[in-house]
């Protein structure tokens, strides 16, 4: 099935009827405060168009995960949906429970549910397939309660939890405006008919990159992949050029030293990959200059002004750019301008972009360019997953869903 025919908001009736709405409002949290309310936002117009349609919404989410100290309840998510909201969200310091199953009982059309973070339950902290899922407590005590199940949580497509992939399979399902947006984007990377298609790809998870550069050169999708950061580190030392001890003791230090063998194998395949030609580096006494590749004697920390402009020359013709990672060691300032100018110059190309990761998101508000923006992607892990080229299991229990009841 192509993503594009996955059921969504538009395929179902929701008129006073009782829908599962599975969000992801994992957001930063400090002394259990949320520090950031981004991902509550970006729920609410899925949330408002069910309420409008006249349906009673439960909505479940989970926040943190067990063990570190953001793993709290969803009450300050519940006050915080309130306000942006603009109307009162009803809580239950409960999952599946007695009070839980009550209060979805006795909730009415226009209203709305926030259930308790859903990893309080061990269940929902194990992977494994659909079928198994769907017959999980979790699944078994709430389904029986519900009309409809919609999944937005874009971020957790990659995880095969019950409240992602076990609902589907026993309810009528479709993904909420967020999914679908995330989906309708993440389709035109794999989309022949649409090129030339250039990836912009560093930061520091190089494994996961390497694998993503793997898949898109054995499926032929990059027209050109440009790498910044420790990704092209790696590259150049693949290629041969000594990029001195020190930049040679961090990569050590990062185990990053056995990639080498992959990215070599990926170049003399003959790879569309392209290195920095300059970086920005900084030596013992903090002094910083711009050194050509072939010849760095100080500690790398950003893409220089002949890789920025070399690069944005390379973005200018394309029709979809994907761009994953920082240039750079962007908390720096000094080292921040490479990552600021290549976001500038995608966005100024007049492709359609896709940016993933919350670095790249900063900068875009640092330039005020949102409006030239084509998608911004909340799904890290689920982003990471999609371009690797593995199936990610949230689609694939949407998928299943309209087999089993949309069919019918």
């Amino acid at each position: 099935m192509k993503l594009e025919e996955l059921p969504t908001l538009d395929d179902i009736d929701v008129s006073n009827k009782k829908v599962l709405l599975r969000v992801d409002f994992n957001s930063p949290v400090k002394d259990e405060e949320l520090l950031d309310d981004s991902r509550i936002r970006a729920h609410v117009p899925t949330i408002k168009e069910l309420l409008e349609k006249g349906a009673a919404v439960v909505v479940i989410s989970h926040q943190g995960r067990p063990g570190e100290d953001d793993f709290i309840t969803l009450e300050p998510h519940a006050k915080k949906l309130s306000e942006v909201l603009g109307q009162t969200i009803n809580f239950v310091d409960d999952v599946m429970g007695p009070e839980a199953r009550r209060r979805i009982k006795e909730l009415k059309p226009g209203e709305v549910l926030l259930l308790d973070n859903v990893r309080f339950l061990a269940e929902e902290n194990i992977n494994a397939p659909p079928e198994v899922q769907a017959k999980t407590y979790l699944v078994r005590r709430l389904a029986k309660l519900f009309d409809v199940y919609v999944n937005d949580a874009f971020a957790t497509a990659h995880r095969s939890q019950p409240s992602v992939v076990g609902f589907p399979l026993v309810l009528p399902s479709a993904m909420g405006r967020v999914m679908e947006k995330e989906v309708k984007a993440l389709s035109k990377v794999f989309n022949p008919q649409v090129s030339p298609k250039i990836f912009v790809l560093g930061g520091g998870k190089v494994p996961d990159t390497i694998v993503i550069i793997e898949n898109l050169v054995k499926n032929k999708v990059a027209d050109r992949i440009l790498t910044t950061g420790l990704v092209a580190e790696v590259f150049l030392v693949a290629k041969g050029v000594d990029l001195g001890e020190k930049n040679m003791e961090v990569l050590e230090k990062k185990g990053l030293l056995g990639l080498i063998p992959k990215a070599k194998k990926l170049l003399l395949a003959g790879a569309p990959i392209e290195t920095p030609l300059d970086f920005k580096t900084v030596d013992e006494e903090g002094n910083v200059r711009v050194e050509p590749a072939f010849s760095v004697t100080g500690l790398i920390r950003d893409v220089g002004p002949a890789t920025v402009k070399t690069y944005g020359e390379l973005m200018k013709d394309a029709r979809v750019i994907v761009m994953r990672g920082p240039a750079g060691v962007m908390e720096d300032p000094r080292f921040r301008e490479g990552t600021r100018e290549l976001v500038r110059l995608a966005l100024e190309s007049g492709a359609f972009t896709i940016f993933g990761g919350g670095h790249l998101t900063a900068v875009i508000k640092e330039l005020g360019m949102e409006d030239k923006v084509g998608h911004i992607s909340t799904g890290g892990g689920a982003l990471l997953s999609f371009l690797a080229g593995k199936e990610l299991p949230a689609l694939k229990a949407l998928e299943m869903s309209k087999e089993r009841f949309w069919s019918k």
